[in-house]
């Protein structure tokens, strides 16, 4: 629904691109806080599926730090990167930047790692 677009997963990397518009974006046509935060969590939500592919892996917070803004018509891209890989929870970190490549946010991600049952 929010136009979210993998272009790279591995295990210890994930990219995905977002365009910014009516869907997303703020009244003042930047791209809203909340979009954001989704964004860093189905990136990191894809890493930790596909390190714990033997494993279901649930719950996960966000703690994001809003650095610049993105704007109406721009197309955001998210990349994730694992911090930590344990067995009970994995930690990336996940920098949303701009089409200039300019930074927009950095966003660190806990993703709860449960066996299957």
């Amino acid at each position: 629904n929010l136009g979210i677009q993998y272009t790279y997963a591995s295990e210890d990397r994930v990219e995905a691109t977002m365009p910014v518009d009516h869907r997303n974006r703020q009244p003042f046509g930047i791209l809203h806080g909340g979009a954001t935060l989704a964004l860093a969590e189905t990136v990191a939500g894809l890493g930790s599926m596909i390190l714990a592919s033997l494993i279901n892996s649930s719950g996960n917070a966000g703690q994001r730090n809003h650095i610049s803004s993105a704007h109406e018509g721009d197309t955001v891209r998210a990349v994730g990167t694992i911090v930590h890989k344990g067995r009970s929870s994995h930690v990336w970190n996940v920098d949303v930047f701009t089409s200039t490549n300019k930074l927009v946010s950095s966003v660190r991600v806990v993703n709860s790692v449960m066996k299957k049952r």
